[in-house]
């Protein structure tokens, strides 16, 4: 059966549908038993188990029969019935076989199961089951305000309303008792529909009411934690975890339940670590516990007023205490033991989850431009290789567009084709050219590219001066 209040197709998953497990399907739920038995076939003469589970909002499971042989399958929508009347909604979780491994696992016994499966689910039990979830967010926040209203300690977390719309579960948390009463005669007025008030504890909230926790991963009491043990400080003790409250509490408020994840692991530890070695005599000092590695079986000690911690196995650290309960104190704790260092593992995998360093651009794009530069160092040497015999002595390529004129002796003499555009600077004599005659060894040698210069320009006012000005009066012509 599809999924009707998300558009994920048939199956419907927590990702895409948004119903908070009250969708069509059982893909939602949280605590899914998977049929491992499913793909076998029964025998022949095999007649089907009665008794089918059936799921409802958050993770309440209860046992029914299915006296009318009615052909369910995992995810199937079904009324069955209530003990205050009427009926609920809610998904088929397991049939077969299976449910009797789930009743022995539960300690639930054949006889004690007497409520039954009324029918499938009929279009008109559908609507009136959405709208009945549709009322719930709403009426939460209304049964809040009443609750502030008069002034109760106590906090109401979810309700749950029943499939045919007459009666609604409300979920709170309290520290101590909380006399309701006047608030139940309040919401019945204002909801017309029958009341029950259930407290819950902190860790069952938020089970219900799901989070992300410290770790990065959804939390454990609303994925697949179906019972909450004790957890005690002693567990972070064992485990040598500071003693933070902060640290240490969940989103419940309480401590942590994976606490008790790894807590066998390090009492199987602590059995072969000595008790009581807090302090070692020799006759160095006293040598006072530092550090113990539980996992492998080496303790740290340390004398007064030395910086240095000297490391022992186990089995040496219970020699010397055996020897100061007999009155023997040894010279000094033994030679140092050195702890071999595995060197780091290199990874032989290329990394495809992006771990990479946050400048791995910045590198990419720098050795980007340096190709580029050498690329075009290259290319400007092969250029230079090149070019004419008449370069080495001075003369540019062709396209420079620079004027014609007599360059002074040993400045070479300019390709054709590299004329520049001339400046019109009046009337010129007959027989000068362009850029003008320099003279030998007047004012020295200029740059290449000064042949403007008004300097050497002749006069065109002047007709019997034809030659250029000379203004080094230290070499008169």
């Amino acid at each position: 059966m599809g999924c009707g209040s998300c558009s994920t197709g048939g199956g419907c998953s927590p990702a895409g549908c948004k119903s908070n497990g009250s969708c069509l399907t059982n893909g939602c739920s949280k605590l899914d038993v998977h049929d491992w038995l499913s793909h076998m076939d029964m025998p022949t003469n095999y007649k089907p188990y009665s008794i089918v589970e059936v799921k409802f909002k958050g993770s309440r499971k209860e046992f029914y029969h299915n006296n009318d042989n009615i052909y369910l399958e995992a995810g199937d929508l079904v009324a069955v019935e209530t003990t205050t009347g009427g009926y609920d909604i809610g998904h088929v979780s397991i049939t077969g076989e299976l449910v009797r491994m789930q009743m022995t696992k539960r300690h639930v016994k054949e006889a004690d199961v007497v409520k039954k499966i009324y029918r499938r689910a009929t279009v008109a039990d559908v609507d009136k089951w959405k709208l009945a979830k549709d009322m719930e967010w709403e009426t939460m926040h209304k049964s809040r305000t009443l609750a502030l209203e008069l002034n109760l300690s106590m906090k109401i977390s979810d309700v749950d309303y029943q499939g045919d719309k007459t009666k609604a579960t409300f979920y709170y948390t309290a520290e101590g008792r909380v006399d309701f009463r006047e608030l139940i005669k309040k919401m019945a007025e204002s909801f017309r529909i029958r009341i029950e008030m259930r407290q819950i504890g902190m860790r069952q909230e938020a089970s219900r009411l799901g989070g992300i926790g410290s770790c990065g991963r959804e939390l454990c009491c609303s994925t697949w934690l179906t019972d909450f043990k004790t957890v005690s400080t002693s567990a972070a003790r064992y485990q040598n975890l500071s003693l933070n409250t902060l640290k240490l509490a969940g989103q419940c408020g309480k401590l942590k339940c994976c606490l008790n994840y790894e807590l066998d692991t390090y009492m199987d530890a602590l059995k072969h670590i000595p008790d009581n070695v807090s302090v070692l005599k020799t006759e160095k000092g006293d040598a006072r516990l530092q550090k113990t590695d539980i996992f492998k079986k080496i303790m740290w000690f340390s004398y007064p007023r030395e910086e240095a911690w000297v490391p022992m196995p186990i089995a040496k650290v219970k020699e010397i205490q055996q020897q100061n309960r007999e009155g023997i104190i040894p010279a000094d704790l033994g030679e140092v033991v050195e702890i071999e260092t595995k060197p780091v593992k290199i990874l032989d995998y290329e990394n495809v989850v992006g771990q990479d360093s946050l400048t791995r651009l910045d590198d990419r794009r720098n050795s980007n431009n340096r190709n580029k530069n050498n690329k075009n160092r290259n290319r400007t040497q092969q250029q230079g290789g090149n070019r004419p015999d008449a370069a080495q002595a001075g003369a540019r390529p062709e396209g420079g567009n620079r004027p014609q004129g007599n360059k002074p002796a040993g400045g070479g003499q300019r390709p054709e084709g590299g004329n520049r555009q001339q400046h019109q600077q009046g009337p010129r004599p007959d027989g000068q050219q362009a850029g003008g005659q320099k003279p030998e060894g007047g004012g020295g040698n200029r740059p290449q590219g000064n042949n403007n210069n008004r300097r050497n320009r002749p006069r065109p006012n002047n007709p019997n001066n034809n030659q250029p000005r000379n203004d080094n009066p230290s070499n008169p012509e």
